[in-house]
């Protein structure tokens, strides 16, 4: 599949969309809302991003082979399982910030992982839950009653239903019904009652909720038994950290220390993962920065070196962009055009290398660390395809050909028994529900008009621009209006159309304004100028009821 050309389909599918409820009769008036629309007014060009690459770390026989996991683990977490009761699928190696989180979890602390989309977040408090309720077992043997050991929290509702079918694959995948090795339920509200009676009856090892249902939990008598059955409680986890802000940051703290309370959990694991959590500044001052937000939220310590960062990698050769024989190489690529096929050629390619270090990773000066780079569109001023032609001095259109080409081939190529080819990129489209029209009230040959949301012409503070509304069967432009009469005379206000809201002594309606096309003052020209149904049948004079909505001058 084109992206790119996928795109540009359903963008053509929206303007077509937006354009049939668009009727404008007046031409200036259509000729600029259409240059707004070709130029991207509703659609601008799309963000660019590369997926970057993660640092490996291990896999999860590893773990298991220096007894840092529980033997079971290696069952367990493996990819390409099915819901046969013998699948076993394939091992499942690990990035570092996974590897990492891991080995915070062994230490006791609380930690927080802050890594990018698609990074695997949820391994990184899966993985040493899973261990701890298999050890646990293995120490109180099967007598054991069931307990929760662990609530893992999300903001909204579809986050939960997503994990729990991930949990699915790892936790039920490969074992027979009713034998799984740890158990989880989802508690977030969409439940039956008799799903609701049947978890509080028989708790799972892993509760997946969200923090106004946790709040219920807590406070409801008939919930009671889920949290009698959480006491000693070993982890708690926050996903999605950084949605917490402001009051309802405060809520969610308070809450965390209520389940403290409530189930007795003096050594509690706090966990939070987010993707945008900590500020500008260098990567150690980010971690102490983090760490702070999270001790406030969890209500216990966080070590700095316990916020765990992606490490990223580059998936291409390193390459210095500023070399002028690099330059010189680019700029032979782009001009012949001519894409890599294989995974080894693309590696080594002068225009995967550079778009690699423009789109998807940039070395920090301060501490040599790989960053991700900031999303660009492809076209546009500071667009990649116009950073691309300053360096090799080609068309920009041809640079723009190019990198498309090479961000398609690089989506094909991977390294045999690879997760991931070398580029998976990312488009953000942003798509805008609409836009005001507005014009000044000037001759039409002479009024400025406007889709930028001004309130004045620009240049002067004393003119005005109006929004515009348009009639749906002839496309007749009116200014939408709320009159005023008071003691000090009659006051104007523009409105939006939807506002028909008014209080004693105003008056809504539509303002129309015109130097060619003067409103009659006899009435038989007034009776051309009207809809048929305000005439009486049969008849060329308006009916009594309709003369409250002829026109009148102001």
């Amino acid at each position: 599949m084109d992206v790119f050309e996928l795109r540009n389909r359903l963008v053509e599918d929206y303007r077509r969309y937006a354009e049939s409820f668009l009727t404008i009769s007046d031409e200036r008036i259509r000729e600029h809302v259409e240059q707004e629309l070709d130029q991207g007014l509703l659609w601008p060009e799309p963000a660019l991003q590369l997926n970057p690459a993660f640092a490996p770390g291990g896999s999860i026989d590893d773990l298991v082979s220096r007894g840092d996991l529980h033997p079971e683990c290696s069952r367990i977490f493996r990819v390409g399982k099915d819901s046969g009761p013998d699948s076993r699928g394939d091992e499942l190696r690990l990035y570092r910030h996974q590897a990492d989180a891991i080995a915070a979890a062994r230490s006791g602390g609380n930690y927080v992982l802050t890594t990018g989309t698609g990074s695997g977040k949820s391994l990184a408090y899966i993985v040493p839950i899973v261990d701890h309720v298999l050890r646990v077992r293995d120490a109180e043997g099967s007598a054991a009653r069931p307990r929760v050991r662990a609530i893992v929290v999300y903001p909204m509702n579809a986050l939960a239903n997503s994990q729990e079918e991930e949990l699915a694959k790892f936790l039920k995948n490969g074992y027979p019904s009713g034998r799984e090795p740890v158990t989880f339920r989802r508690y977030t509200g969409q439940e039956s009652e008799e799903q609701r009676e049947e978890i509080r009856s028989r708790p799972p090892d892993i509760v997946l909720t969200n923090y106004v249902m946790l709040e219920y939990i807590l406070t409801r008598p008939y919930d009671g038994p889920l949290i009698r059955a959480a006491e000693g409680l070993s982890f708690l986890v926050l996903d999605e950290l950084h949605t917490y802000r402001g009051r309802q940051g405060s809520d969610v703290a308070l809450l965390v220390r209520r389940v403290r309370d409530a189930c007795r959990a003096s050594s509690l694991r706090c966990v939070g993962t987010s993707a945008t959590l900590a500020g500008s500044g260098s990567f150690a001052q980010q971690r102490t920065e983090v760490a702070d937000v999270a001790q406030r939220l969890f209500g216990s310590p966080v070590d700095p070196e316990n916020v765990i960062g992606e490490t990223l990698q580059p998936a291409t050769d390193d390459v210095d962009l500023r070399d002028p024989v690099f330059q010189a190489r680019l700029r032979e690529r782009v001009a012949a055009g001519t894409a890599p096929v294989t995974y080894e050629e693309t590696i080594a390619d002068p225009l995967a290398c550079w778009i690699e270090r423009t789109l998807g990773v940039e070395r920090e000066e301060q501490e040599g660390r790989y960053r991700r780079c900031t999303s660009r569109p492809m076209i546009g001023p500071n667009g990649a395809a116009a950073r691309l032609a300053a360096v090799t001095g080609l068309e920009e259109e041809t640079c723009a050909r190019a990198l498309r080409e090479a961000l398609q081939a690089g989506r094909q190529a991977r390294r045999t028994g690879a997760r991931f080819p070398v580029f998976a990129f990312r488009l953000h489209q942003f798509f805008s529900g609409g836009a005001e029209v507005s014009a000044s009230l000037r001759p039409e040959r002479e009024r400025c008009i406007s889709t930028s949301g001004q309130l004045f012409v620009p240049g002067s503070r004393e003119e005005i621009l109006l929004p515009l509304a348009f009639c749906r069967e002839c496309g007749q432009e009116y200014f939408p209006i709320r009159v005023r009469e008071g003691s000090d005379g009659r006051r104007v206000e523009a409105r939006a159309i939807s506002d028909t809201s008014r209080i004693e002594g105003e008056q809504v309606g539509y303002f129309h304004y015109s130097s060619t096309h003067l409103w009659p003052e006899q009435t038989s020209d007034i009776v051309d100028r009207v809809p048929e149904y305000w005439l009486e049948t049969g008849a060329a004079f308006l009916r009594d009821s309709a003369r409250k909505w002829l026109p009148r001058p102001m």
